[in-house]
């Protein structure tokens, strides 16, 4: 069985395109729109991971060198 890399038309190791500006000059192969690669996440899960993930790893870690 062949190992197909190109099944969506993209190559895994192929740079990205630059973000578009204009898109009416590259109407045909756009590049990613601005929106879209700086786009702000307002509601994300990150500052609630942030503080929850350490402190679950430093309780776990009690657990482990106290009650096992």
């Amino acid at each position: 069985m062949e190992n197909q890399n190109d099944q969506h038309g993209q190559e895994p190791l192929k740079p990205h395109k630059p973000i578009e500006t204009d898109y009416a000059k590259h109407q045909d192969d756009p590049g990613p729109s601005r929106e879209a690669v700086h786009e702000y996440d307002k509601n994300g899960a990150a500052v609630a991971l942030k503080w929850i993930i350490p402190v679950l790893v430093i309780a776990l870690l009690i657990y482990w060198l106290f009650f096992k």
